[in-house]
C-alpha cells in the first residue's frame, strides 16, 4: 500500500514533532520513518541509505554509537538531517 505525498508529509511531520518533544527516542523515530513512510523491510532501507543492516538494528534499537555520517543517511530521504537544537532553558 503506497501513500500520498500528503500523507507522506504528514506523517514525516508529526514523527518529527514527537521526536523534538521528547516523545519517541532517535531509534524510534527512524523506525516509524522506515515503516511508516517507506514501508521498507530493514534490509531493503539499509541498502537505500548505503549503511549496512546491523547499523541499521542498532539505530532502530537506540544501541551502539552510530556516526553523524550514518544518522544522516538514514534521514536524508525524508528530507531531515542531524542538526544542534536549543535545550529548554529549565535546565
Amino acid at each position: 500500500m503506497t501513500i500520498s505525498i500528503d500523507a507522506r508529509s504528514l506523517r514525516i511531520e508529526a514523527i518529527e514533532a514527537d521526536l523534538a518533544q521528547g516523545k519517541i527516542t532517535l531509534g524510534a523515530a527512524v523506525k516509524r520513518l522506515r515503516v511508516e513512510v517507506t514501508q521498507l523491510q530493514q534490509t531493503q532501507f539499509a541498502r537505500m541509505c548505503k549503511i549496512s543492516v546491523r547499523t541499521l538494528i542498532q539505530i532502530e534499537h537506540d544501541e551502539g554509537n552510530p556516526t553523524l555520517k550514518s544518522l544522516n543517511a538514514v534521514f536524508k530521504p525524508f528530507g531531515l538531517q542531524m542538526g544542534v537544537v536549543r535545550l529548554s532553558r529549565n535546565f
